[in-house]
């Protein structure tokens, strides 16, 4: 009996311990869904000068997503990009709590340039916001707005040569150090306002400077410090600087790129096709396609290390090639498709491609421009 009597007091015990722990579980809480934000701009157009760039250009304004938690935790994702890709190469900026969000010039001005947009030019940009809680449950995205911006030009971190020209002089060069140097086979082709680009057959381990005016010693672009790591690849310049740049150490022929925007120099091997001389043959001449062509009324004079130029008469609705010997069909510059209408006045050309290129439309006299800093050609009617 008393061995039952300790097992029924046990029973209460446990009984009462549970019964105290026992807590009452009450309903979890549920939040009601929001809505998705109206989406409102400052301006539908953004076009700011250079002297303008820490003002804001632009503020986004959006209306309360009524989410069912304090309206501080709420998160906004701000989304830039251009009309008609569908936010699929967006720039964003995280927001949270506001009810709004405000861009300089500056900031606008750099999401353009990272498109690689052309100053000046305006561009048709799309803006999108998405809400959700913070661990970005309940996702909802808000309307599209249009906003045309412009990107300006920013001072370029060294002054572009006032000449408009660029040389290279050194060691490293087929002129050596000899000033003026032998041009046009030692002059850069002007790619735009702010960017030179040059083809060059360079002696390894050697050293050069470039130059804004041949034959003139009193200005040159130079690096601080030509013992930097890697400089021979690229790097960092500036006007009348300490030191030569160095130059690769194999000898062999190379592509530099001069971007005084930003203030860098970049220099890779160059494996394409350079040629000696340049001649232009095809039944849109008035050679035809006799080869050899006459010269020198179809042969094209070089203008600097990558360029070459020749103003001609050619026949409408006829078609051409270029040809780097004369009197020799083994290779050619063609285009690999010439049904596409816009060759027919310039666009891009490779070595020994399948296709003539199309002549224009109508017969006249034409200018030829033909670059292989990156293998392009235009055509005008003079």
């Amino acid at each position: 009996m008393k061995y039952f009597a300790k097992l029924s007091f046990l029973a209460v015990l446990l009984i009462g311990f549970f019964t105290a722990c026992e807590k009452k579980v009450g309903d979890l809480p549920y939040y009601q869904p929001g809505t998705a934000v109206t989406l409102s701009s400052s301006s539908s157009t953004v076009a700011a000068a250079p002297a303008d760039s820490s003002k804001v250009a632009l503020t986004l304004t959006w209306s309360n997503p009524k989410y069912s938690v304090d309206s501080s935790t709420v998160k906004y994702i701000v989304e830039i990009d251009s009309s008609g890709r569908n936010f699929s190469k967006s720039v964003s900026r995280i927001i949270s709590g506001s009810l709004t969000t405000s861009f300089t010039a500056k900031d606008l001005n750099a999401i353009l340039l990272g498109y690689g947009f052309s100053f000046g030019v305006a561009y048709d940009m799309d803006i999108r916001i998405t809400s959700s809680y913070a661990n970005n449950n309940e996702l909802l995205r808000s309307n599209v707005i249009k906003v045309k911006m412009t990107p300006y030009k920013i001072p370029p971190k060294v002054t572009p040569p006032a000449s408009g020209r660029l040389f290279i002089v050194g060691s490293a060069t087929a002129g050596g150090w000899n000033n003026p140097v032998p041009a046009p086979t030692q002059e850069f082709t002007k790619i735009d306002s702010v960017t030179y680009g040059g083809i060059f057959n360079l002696t390894g381990g050697n050293e050069y400077l470039l130059l804004p005016v041949n034959g003139d010693w009193s200005h040159k672009f130079s690096v601080a410090d030509k013992t930097v790591a890697g400089l021979n690849a690229g790097g960092s310049f500036g006007a009348d600087l300490n030191d030569n740049i160095p130059g690769p150490a194999t000898s062999g022929m190379y592509k530099i790129i001069v971007d005084f925007q930003a203030g860098k120099f970049t220099v890779t091997p160059y494996t394409g096709v350079l040629p000696a001389n340049l001649f232009i043959v095809g039944d849109a001449t008035p050679g035809g396609w006799n080869n050899p062509v006459p010269v020198p009324g179809q042969q094209f004079a070089q203008v600097n290390s990558t360029q070459f130029e020749l103003t001609l008469s050619l026949t409408g609705g006829k078609q051409y090639l270029f040809l780097p010997v004369n009197g020799d069909w083994s290779h050619k510059f063609a285009v690999p498709d010439n049904t596409i209408p816009s060759l027919k006045m310039g666009g891009n050309f490779a070595y020994d491609a399948s296709s003539n290129f199309p002549g224009p439309d109508a017969s006249g006299t034409y200018k030829f421009v033909v670059r292989f800093i990156d293998n392009s050609y235009t055509v005008t009617k003079q």
